[in-house]
């Protein structure tokens, strides 16, 4: 099973689900996070693409630590950082699972949007059925 993470509420939520849900299935559980280099106009200095890596990276277990606290989950939980746009990301890692769950929006510059455009394109393009976690589940 995989889920994406953001680090923000609805991705939380959503890890919370799914954490249940591996638990019910007995299945793995893989927390993805995925970064990629921002595009500018013009040019710009960036961080090295493993500064931005690790910041993921830390985005991601500073989520997972938030929602399962210090005490060991009771599910098998693979912490994922990748490159990429995360839309894609969770597309193609959906090939090889058994679920994907996103939550309904993430760190959007758009507040009244219903459903996120990551969201949004896993729902149209995974490989499997999708699950998007509304509110703080």
């Amino acid at each position: 099973m995989v889920v994406g993470v953001d680090g923000s509420p609805p991705a939380r939520a959503a890890l919370r689900w799914a954490a249940r849900q591996a638990r019910l299935t007995g299945s793995r559980l893989y927390a993805v996070t995925a970064w990629q280099i921002p595009a500018y106009y013009g040019w710009v200095p960036t961080a090295p693409e493993e500064d931005m890596a690790e910041a993921a990276g830390k985005v991601l277990t500073t989520a997972v630590n938030s929602v399962f606290g210090d005490a060991p989950p009771d599910v098998e939980v693979v912490e994922r950082v990748e490159p990429g746009h995360p839309a894609q990301v969770l597309v193609d890692l959906s090939a090889h699972a058994c679920l994907l769950v996103v939550g309904s929006r993430g760190h959007s510059t758009f507040g009244g949007a219903l459903i996120g455009s990551v969201s949004q394109q896993c729902v149209q393009h995974a490989h499997c059925p999708v699950v998007v976690v509304r509110g703080n589940w």
